[in-house]
C-alpha cells in the first residue's frame, strides 16, 4: 500500500474535548510529546488540574452544546478532537449527541479550523442504520455530521478498545475473573475486531497531520478477529486463570444481559446496555487505508494477546493513567453546582465527627487518601456493600468502580460511588456522591492540627435534599449515622495509629511487610 507523504511537521494548535475521559486523558500527553500545543475544553477544568500534563495545557471552561463557549475554545485552533458523547445520560442521548456535533462543526468552520478528528464506533456493513443499536446509530450519525460539514474530517471507527481502564476491558476483565462458569447471552459468538489503546492513540495523533484533501472515515482495528467468547478465554490464559466455561443462553436480551453485566462488573447498566446492544452485530474492519497516512510500525497494530498483557501489567503495577469512569455522566449529581463550594441555597444537613490521634498529620493523611477500593471504608463493610447493591439495582454506579490508583488520588478520580471533587494534599479530601440519591451528598475528611499542635481528624457528611423525598431520606438513614460515620472516624484514626506503630517496629527491626487495611488480591 502506497504511503502518502505527510505535510510539514510544524507544531499545531490542538483542541481536545473529553480530556477528563478515558481516551482524551491519554491523548493529551501524546499530542504534547509530538510537539503540539494543546487546549482542553471541559465543563469543569479543575478536574484536570492533578493530571501530570495539567501545567502544559490551556484548560478552558465550556460545554460542547454551548455555542459561545465552543466558539471561544476554537479560536486559533488548527485541529479539533471530538472525544465526547452522551452515552449513559438517559433516553435523549442521541439528540444531545446530534446537537453537540452540529455546534462543534459549525463553530470549527467559523473559526477556520483545518481539521476535525472524531473517534466513533465501527458499524456492521450491510445493516440498515435504523436496525443498529442506539449507541452505534448515534456514533454513526455524529461521524456523518462531521463528514457532511465544511471542515475536513477524519472519522476513526473502532470496535472494542483494549487498555487498562477502558469500559470494554473492565467488562472483559471482571466477567472472566469472577465467573469460572458463565451463562452468557448469545452475543458471545459475535465476531469483533479489538484494538489496543496504544494504536488508537497513534492513529489519533497521526490524524492531525493528514493532507487537507482527506475527508473520510477509516476503520481501525488490531490484526485479530475474535468472538467475545474467545476474548474471555484469551483473557483467562493471559491472566493465568483456569480455562473458563462459557454457556450461551439465547433468551438473554440486551436489556437483561446489561443488568447481568451490571451485577458482575463495575460498569453500570446505563453504560453496559448500549455496549452489549452493540455486540448484536458483527463489527470487523473492511479496509486498512489508515496505514497510507499513519504507517504501521513493526509489530503494530498490536495483537489482542499483547494488548491484553500490557493492560494487565498496567493494572497490576497501579499505572492506570485514566479509566472509563474518569468522565462523569452529564447531569449526574457530581456535576459542579454554581454555588459550590459555598453550599448556598436550600437546606443542608450535616453530620460532623472529630477525633484526636497521636500521630503526625502526614501519617493520618495516608490513611485518608487510601480509603475506598480494596481498602474499604473503615466501617461496617456489609452496610456499604448493601448500599452499593441497592444503588446498582436502581441503575446507579454501585460500589465496585474501585480506584484508579491504590495509594494516590487526584481531582476527578472516581472512588467507588464517590468522585474526588477537591483534594488539598495533606489536609482535605472532599468526595461527591454519584450514587442515586434524592439530593446531593458530600463526604469531607480532614487531617488538621489544633492550637496545641495535636493532630485531629475531622469528618463531615453533607446532604442537600431535593424535595420532600430528600428530607425523608435523610431522617430515615439518620439513626445509622452514629454507627456508620462514627465507626468510620474511629477506625480511620486507629488505622493511622497502627500504621505509625508498624513503621516504628519496621525501623527498629529492618524491612517488613507494608501495613494495609483490608487489602485483598482481586485475582
Amino acid at each position: 500500500m502506497e504511503t502518502v507523504r505527510q505535510p510539514s511537521r510544524r507544531p499545531l494548535n490542538c483542541l481536545v474535548t473529553g480530556a477528563s475521559g478515558y481516551v482524551g486523558g491519554r491523548l493529551v500527553p501524546e499530542l504534547l510529546e509530538a510537539g503540539h500545543h494543546v487546549r482542553c475544553l471541559a465543563r469543569a477544568p479543575d478536574k484536570l488540574r492533578d493530571h501530570p500534563w495539567a501545567g502544559d495545557v490551556d484548560a478552558v471552561r465550556g460545554d460542547v452544546t454551548d455555542e459561545e463557549s465552543v466558539a471561544a475554545a476554537m479560536s486559533g485552533i488548527d485541529v479539533a478532537y471530538y472525544l465526547v458523547h452522551a452515552l449513559g445520560s438517559g433516553a435523549g442521548f442521541e439528540e444531545t449527541d446530534r446537537r453537540a456535533a452540529r455546534v462543534f462543526a459549525e463553530q470549527a468552520h467559523a473559526a477556520g479550523v483545518r481539521r476535525i478528528v472524531y473517534l466513533g464506533g465501527l458499524t456492521p456493513r450491510g445493516v440498515p442504520e435504523d436496525e443498529l443499536s442506539p449507541h452505534l446509530r448515534s456514533r454513526a450519525e455524529v461521524g456523518r455530521i462531521f463528514l457532511d460539514g465544511p471542515v475536513p474530517a477524519t472519522v476513526l471507527r473502532a470496535a472494542v478498545v483494549i487498555g487498562s481502564g477502558s469500559a470494554s476491558f473492565e467488562m472483559l476483565r471482571y466477567l472472566t475473573e469472577r465467573l469460572p462458569v458463565m451463562v452468557t447471552p448469545s452475543w458471545v459468538h459475535t465476531r469483533t475486531q479489538p484494538i489496543g489503546i496504544r494504536d488508537v492513540l497513534r492513529y489519533l495523533v497521526g490524524s492531525a497531520t493528514m493532507p487537507q484533501d482527506v475527508d473520510r472515515a477509516f476503520d481501525i482495528g488490531g490484526p485479530d478477529v475474535l468472538t467475545y467468547r474467545r476474548m474471555m478465554r484469551g483473557y483467562a490464559a493471559v491472566a493465568g486463570l483456569r480455562k473458563r466455561i462459557v454457556v450461551p443462553v439465547p433468551m438473554l436480551t440486551p436489556r437483561l444481559s446489561s443488568h447481568w453485566v451490571g451485577l458482575v462488573t463495575p460498569v453500570p447498566a446505563a453504560i453496559a446496555r448500549p455496549l452489549t446492544e452493540s455486540l448484536r452485530h458483527e463489527v470487523v474492519c473492511h479496509e486498512h487505508d489508515i496505514a497510507r497516512y499513519v504507517p504501521d510500525l513493526p509489530g503494530r497494530p498490536l495483537p489482542f494477546d499483547e494488548a491484553l498483557a500490557l493492560a494487565l501489567r498496567r493494572v497490576r503495577e497501579a499505572q492506570v493513567a485514566t479509566r472509563w469512569s474518569s468522565a462523569s455522566v452529564p447531569g449526574a449529581p457530581s456535576d459542579p453546582l454554581p454555588t459550590d463550594p459555598d453550599w448556598a441555597g436550600g437546606s443542608l444537613y450535616e453530620d460532623e465527627r472529630q477525633r484526636a490521634v497521636d500521630v503526625p498529620p502526614d501519617v493520618l493523611w495516608k490513611v485518608i487518601e487510601g480509603v475506598g477500593g480494596d481498602n474499604g471504608w473503615y466501617s461496617m463493610p456489609l452496610a456499604w456493600a448493601v448500599r452499593g447493591r441497592l444503588d446498582r439495582f436502581v441503575g446507579g454506579v454501585g460500589l465496585r468502580r474501585g480506584r484508579r490508583d491504590a495509594a494516590r488520588l487526584r481531582v476527578g478520580d472516581c472512588l467507588d460511588f464517590w468522585r474526588v471533587e477537591e483534594i488539598e494534599p495533606g489536609r482535605l479530601l472532599r468526595l461527591r456522591a454519584e450514587m442515586r440519591l434524592p439530593g446531593l451528598a458530600w463526604l469531607e475528611m480532614y487531617a488538621e492540627s489544633d492550637d496545641a499542635g495535636r493532630t485531629r481528624y475531622r469528618q463531615r457528611a453533607l446532604f442537600h435534599p431535593r424535595g420532600l423525598l430528600g428530607h425523608a431520606y435523610w431522617w430515615a438513614v439518620f439513626p445509622f449515622h452514629a454507627v456508620v460515620f462514627g465507626g468510620m472516624a474511629r477506625n480511620i484514626t486507629q488505622a493511622a495509629a497502627k500504621g505509625l506503630d508498624a513503621h516504628r517496629d519496621t525501623s527498629r527491626s529492618g524491612p517488613g511487610l507494608p501495613v494495609r487495611s483490608g487489602r485483598t488480591d482481586r485475582r
